[in-house]
């Protein structure tokens, strides 16, 4: 497998999105081939869609003065926490655990780094709708069948740093599982699946970096997935409350707790 960092000039809210990448793909004598996959950062995707607001104009609440307050937040970033996250389960200093669109994520995806001093992308809308559209116009653009990943940071609970998470997939199938499956002893193999998105997602995250390296994008070639059709989103790499060895445990302290508001 071959990746190939993409570096692009600053993407600008209402730009083309599509024509900017193929025009840096050119530029740097990269060439599309069918089942390639283009990981994309979700932020290039949010500013592209407008999905950025201005903090310093949103009202606080109540509700998020009390939450700015116990988690050294500024009073308008957690209101915008409270509008954009589908649950919230508590936090440290700076950061909200939240539930956006299925996943696990701080401050519901909300990020003012890599932004300007005034402004604060959020998630993309719909980040699985917007990976079908880049697919179909990169194929009507280039006659080449190539898989898009939408990528954003995440985080694995205990472990310092961020690593790659896929919000949303067209192309390819993002979950490989092997239960039924034999090992290398012959043992069944009972709940293993593998998160090959998000699997793909760190790999191009390691490249894309966090900080002024420049390079949104990232050419995955010769990826060894199971490319299709389809288009995918939270509810195909998701899995139920109560088979997650976190959220099980979470849910229920919540429940005994009587909210899951905190």
């Amino acid at each position: 497998m071959e990746l190939l960092a993409v570096r692009m000039p600053v993407v600008n809210v209402g730009d083309d999105l599509v024509r900017s990448i193929l025009e840096c793909l050119s530029s740097q004598g990269l060439r599309l081939k069918n089942n390639d996959v283009l990981a994309i950062t979700s932020k290039i995707l949010s500013y592209s869609e407008g999905r950025v607001v201005e903090p310093s104009k949103v009202k606080a609440s109540k509700e998020a003065i009390q939450l700015a307050k116990k988690y050294s937040l500024a009073p308008e970033f957690a209101e915008l926490i409270l509008q954009e996250a589908d649950r919230i389960y508590g936090g440290v200093e700076k950061a909200v655990l939240t539930l956006k669109n299925g996943f696990m994520t701080p401050n519901a995806g909300i990020d003012n780094k890599n932004t300007p001093d005034d402004l604060a992308a959020l998630w993309p809308r719909d980040p699985e709708k917007s990976a079908g559209n880049i697919r179909d116009e990169i194929r009507e653009a280039t006659g080449k069948s190539v898989a898009i990943l939408i990528v954003d940071s995440g985080l694995v609970p205990l472990r310092k740093g961020t690593n790659g998470l896929a919000l949303a997939v067209a192309g390819f199938r993002p979950v490989r599982d092997n239960i039924g499956k034999r090992d290398l002893f012959g043992k069944r193999i009972v709940i293993t699946r593998q998160a090959v998105a998000d699997d793909l997602a760190s790999a191009a995250h390691l490249l894309m970096g966090e900080a002024t390296e420049q390079t949104p994008v990232v050419l995955i070639r010769d990826a060894p997935v199971e490319f299709d059709d389809g288009v995918y989103g939270s509810a195909d790499m998701m899995m139920p409350f109560e088979q997650c060895i976190f959220m099980s445990i979470i849910d229920r302290i919540l429940r005994e707790k009587g909210g899951d508001k905190a």
